[in-house]
Formats: structure tokens, sequence, C-alpha cells
């Protein structure tokens, strides 16, 4: 494991061979797997899960409520969202949880909308708005984003 000097990481729970650069901050409770790379200016809550072989580009901020399985690529500047209603000072009892599967792919830019699973091999185009389920294997990009695709298992 590598945590650049200039970070600020509180967890204790981040697998071997995971890089963690600078100017990110991880809180106490995230739980970050092995052989993953958070690059620079991210930002990682408490209640967050990320799993094995991850890459999470720089300018991301991963909120309560994320979870990243295994094999899963997070492109610059993706935006996640836990809060439907959001208001200064009001906050939910509890955040609506966003789930990336398996080997599932999000292009710089793209917003990920609370509640929404993003299925295993999924890609979602850059800057799309991901305001519903992806399935798996599908491509969609747009706003909101659209199927335009399906992948085979080989791509």
């Amino acid at each position: 494991m590598n945590i650049h000097s200039l970070s600020d990481v509180k967890s204790t729970s981040i697998g071997k061979g995971t890089n963690i650069w600078q100017f990110v901050v991880v809180l106490k409770g995230a739980v970050i797997g092995e052989n993953c790379n958070i690059c620079a200016n991210t930002l990682i809550e408490n209640d967050v899960i990320i799993g094995n072989n991850v890459t999470v580009k720089s300018g991301v901020y991963i909120w309560d409520g994320v979870e990243l399985e295994d094999n899963v690529f997070i492109g610059p500047c993706v935006t996640f969202t836990n809060d439907k209603i959001p208001r200064s000072k009001i906050y939910p009892d509890k955040f609506l949880k966003i789930k990336v599967k398996k080997g599932a792919s999000i292009g710089a830019n793209a917003t990920i909308l609370p509640g929404v699973t993003i299925g295993e091999m999924a890609m979602v185009g850059a800057g799309s708005v991901v305001t519903k389920d992806v399935p798996a294997y599908a491509v969609v990009v747009g706003n909101p984003a659209k199927v335009i695709r399906w992948m085979s298992q080989d791509e």
C-alpha cells in the first residue's frame, strides 16, 4: 500500500497494493480493496465500499452509500449523488445506495443519481446522467442515459 504524504487517510481498511495519491481524503469508515488506484483530489466518505482492482480517477467524490465492486473504472470528475431531495442542513435518515457492479466503467463527468445500480460490465458514456438502473453489459449515453447497444461478454 502506498499513501501519498499529501493525502489525509483515516481508514485502516485498505488492501495491499493500493495506491492513494496526493490531496485524497479517505474517512475512517471507508473500505478499499487490494490493488486499487485512487487518483488525486478524491474524497471517499465513511459508508463506502470499494472492491479490488478499482480505478478512481481524479476529481471524484464518493459519498456515503456507494459500493464499487471489483474491477470497476470510475473516470475523472464522475459525480455520485445520494440524496434525491437535498436541502441545506436537512439530512435524510438514510442516504440512498448506489451500486456499481463488477467490471463496469463510468466515463468522465457522468452523473449517477441516488438509488441506481449499474450492472456488471456495463459502460456509461462520458457526460451521461444515469437516472435509473443500467442492465449488465449495456452501453448507455445521454441525458437521461439510454441503452445504445449491448456488449458481448468478450468486450
